[in-house]
Order: structure tokens, then C-alpha cells, then sequence
């Protein structure tokens, strides 16, 4: 991979992380999409060594559009679980992750499914023990295979 191209994922894997956490405050809060992703891009992204270069734009797409398309996520999400499995049931970090991945999966056509799978496998893992982070990619994992049947196969962690 060029370094552009380490860039570029650098920066989108920023904004998934930090789209994951502005998900799981959304869920707490009570204040709407717009308001927390002006909150992180103005204050909290700035002061994070990890975050501060994030893509933007991406970062607000997974915010907003996993927020407007929550219903349809969860819903998707919830016809992959285990029948004695509810989202809700689920802890608040695992939702928020599968709400940004879903989103992407079910949305965002222009990533390759295995590539979001990954990602968000990853940050599972910086939240969440190894069955939690398990959990995550089967999940993801199977919503790709119903969402998206004709997309080529790739190994997935």
C-alpha cells in the first residue's frame, strides 16, 4: 500500500473509532447526531493524539447516517443474532460497534464488506474482551453475507 493509501485508511480507521464512541454517547445522551459530531470535531477530536486526523466527512456520515438509519440497522442486526440474542440485551459499546459496522455494511457500498468487517473487529478489540470482539465479526460477518450475497469472498479476522 502506497503512503497515501496508509493514509487514507489511517485516517477512515480514525473515524471509525471515534464514530464508535460518539454512538455509544449518543446513546446516553439524549442530544441528537449533529450536536455530538460539532462536539467531537470541535473539541474532543482536536485534544486526541489518536484521533485529531480523522477524515471528518467520514467520521459525520457514520454518525449521522448510522443514527437515521437506526431502525433499519438494528433490525438487520438483530435478524443475524442468535434467537435467544437482543440487541438490547447487548452491551452498549458491542451496539454502538455493531451499529457503525452495520451502517457501513448495510450503506456504504463503496467499502469492500471485508474491509469494514475488519475495522470494526479491531476496535471490538480495543473495547472488548476476545469472545466480545468474536461475537462483533460473526455477526458482521453474517449481516455482509445477507446484505451483500455477490461480493467477492476475502478472509476476514
Amino acid at each position: 500500500m502506497s503512503g497515501g493509501g496508509a493514509d487514507f485508511a489511517r485516517r477512515r480507521g480514525a473515524a471509525r473509532m471515534a464514530a464508535v464512541q460518539a454512538l455509544f454517547q449518543l446513546e446516553f445522551s439524549g442530544r441528537g447526531a449533529d450536536g455530538v459530531v460539532r462536539e467531537f470535531l470541535e473539541h474532543r477530536i482536536p485534544d486526541d493524539e489518536d484521533l485529531k486526523d480523522l477524515d471528518g466527512v467520514f467520521f459525520a456520515d457514520l454518525v449521522t447516517g448510522a443514527v437515521a438509519a437506526q431502525g433499519d440497522v438494528d433490525k438487520a442486526v438483530a435478524g443475524v443474532l442468535a434467537k435467544n440474542w437482543k440487541l438490547d440485551r447487548l452491551d452498549a459499546t458491542a451496539r454502538a460497534i455493531l451499529r457503525a459496522g452495520g451502517y457501513e455494511v448495510l450503506r456504504r457500498l463503496d467499502v469492500p464488506a471485508a474491509a469494514t468487517i475488519n475495522e470494526y473487529v479491531d476496535i471490538a478489540h480495543a473495547f472488548l474482551d476476545d469472545a466480545g470482539a468474536g461475537f462483533v465479526n460473526a455477526a458482521l460477518d453474517a449481516l455482509a453475507r445477507k446484505a451483500r450475497p455477490l461480493e467477492p469472498r476475502q478472509a476476514r479476522a
